[in-house]
């Protein structure tokens, strides 16, 4: 049972690290300790409480982890600090070794978080550490369907993964794949309504996966949710290419009333060599084809890109097959992430490794690209019109938006009105902002 009593009147400082998925799974932690008393502590206030939601895709994103662990242990002196997320599953032990560090939470556990704080933090003995200690083992599933600081909410609508790409720990971090039904989503679709939530952001580990739990598949979640009244936007935050079916491209394209023409597909590589090394589970022609269907249904669509550079077996020869192959494809913009070595990931065994200097030398190529078409992307929108849901601006500062097909989208400061915030308004797109991240927008005549 939870000691209500022991939460009144505290305060909590959170911190994340990682993907959409976990600031929203940690706001829905935040949101629910508040429903118990407890207050987000202001910056520079020392909080009773603090969480830190932990990520391990990258040797980087543990270094990370723990820095931001030691620097809020020094902020906050005496606080209970709880750590849960990838990190806190896949290196439990290291992460409990840590000074300052009261409760120490696995991917399993931290669906009873609360119940493991009211415990701990009420009791104060100890230092304690739960943790699944095989992937089968990771089992639950943390409901999530929470905006934090943002317009947009963030729905979880699945988790865990079942790839075992050679590169990667997230099936030892999360677990198998697995979902909740479609009504209890479409329920917390509506739930997001009533809180005023007019965009909402499918995320998961693996979405596309969506249905090995209940049977259900991920075009039918998309279906009902696309019924929910009162949502006017969805995104969809990530689909792997053998996922993303063209049943589903031909309803956003022809049927879908909500679902916006925005895509985000993981390349990874663009060299089928390098592919089979990662044991991905298409080629580079499927990844094409996806592409070009996107933008022959959809030309006005919105195509980001993960793609990994330096990787084991990524010899030069394949990171231009790679280079090519997206130079000629019409996606919008480039995620680029250098590889990390992960211990005990099967990558370790193939011999080619990519020198630092190298790695960043490509990454460099890369980004560049990206730009490059980003800016193609939005230049042919200057001059259109175009509609944009505002997010809350700080007073006195300019402020933003993203368009249907995720052009983000700046209004000046003196034509910033509070009023504007969560809102869906008209604007005509101009040039520019000044550092090239943004189109400037003027509000149309009748929003005015």
């Amino acid at each position: 049972m939870i000691n209500t009593s022991a939460f009144q009147g505290k305060t909590a400082a959170y911190f994340t690290l990682g993907c959409k998925l976990n600031f929203s799974e940690t706001s829905t932690f935040g949101k629910m300790l508040q429903e118990l008393g407890v207050r987000t502590a202001e910056k520079g206030e020392q909080a009773d409480i603090c969480l830190i939601n932990t990520c391990s895709v990258t040797e980087v994103a543990d270094h990370k982890c723990r820095q931001a662990i030691h620097r809020m242990v020094r902020q906050h002196p005496g606080a209970y600090v709880v750590v849960t997320g990838c990190y806190a599953q896949l290196e439990a032990e290291a992460v409990s070794q840590i000074e300052g560090v009261d409760l120490v939470l696995g991917s399993h556990e931290k669906a009873q978080l609360i119940q493991f704080l009211s415990d701990g933090f009420t009791q104060r003995d100890s230092k304690t550490t739960f943790r699944a200690q095989k992937t089968k083992d990771i089992t639950s599933f943390a409901p999530s369907c929470s905006r934090g600081n943002r317009t947009r909410f963030f729905l979880k609508v699945q988790d865990g993964c079942d790839y075992f790409c050679t590169y990667c720990t997230i099936p030892y971090a999360r677990g198998f794949s697995r979902n909740p039904t479609i009504a209890s989503l479409v329920e917390q679709a509506r739930q997001a309504v009533a809180d005023g939530g007019k965009e909402i952001v499918l995320t998961g580990v693996n979405i596309g996966d969506f249905g090995k739990t209940t049977g259900e598949h991920f075009l039918d979640l998309v279906k009902a949710l696309d019924g929910v009244e009162g949502v006017s936007r969805y995104r969809i935050s990530s689909l792997e290419p053998d996922l993303l079916t063209d049943e589903l491209i031909d309803y956003c394209a022809h049927e879908s009333r909500a679902f916006m023409p925005h895509f985000h597909i993981p390349l990874q590589s663009g060299s089928d060599e390098v592919l089979r090394l990662m044991h991905r589970h298409y080629d580079s022609q499927l990844f094409a084809d996806k592409i070009l269907r996107i933008k022959q249904l959809m030309p006005q669509a919105f195509i980001g890109v993960d793609v990994m550079v330096g990787c084991r077996g990524e010899t030069p020869e394949c990171f231009e097959d790679t280079y090519q192959l997206l130079q000629r494809l019409p996606v919008t913009q480039l995620h680029v992430f250098p590889y990390s070595e992960r211990p005990g990931t099967a990558a370790l065994k193939i011999p080619y490794i990519v020198p630092e200097a190298e790695k960043k030398h490509r990454s460099k190529r890369l980004l560049e690209l990206s730009d490059q078409k980003t800016e193609a992307f939005y230049a042919s929108y200057i001059g259109r019109e175009a509609e944009v849901l505002f997010e809350k601006s700080t007073r006195g500062r300019a402020m933003h938006g993203f368009t249907r097909n995720y052009i983000r989208v700046e209004l000046p400061a003196a034509l910033a009105q509070p009023e504007l915030d969560n809102q869906l308004v008209g604007v005509r797109l101009g040039n520019f902002n000044h550092d090239k991240t943004a189109l400037q927008a003027a509000l149309q005549p009748h929003d005015s």
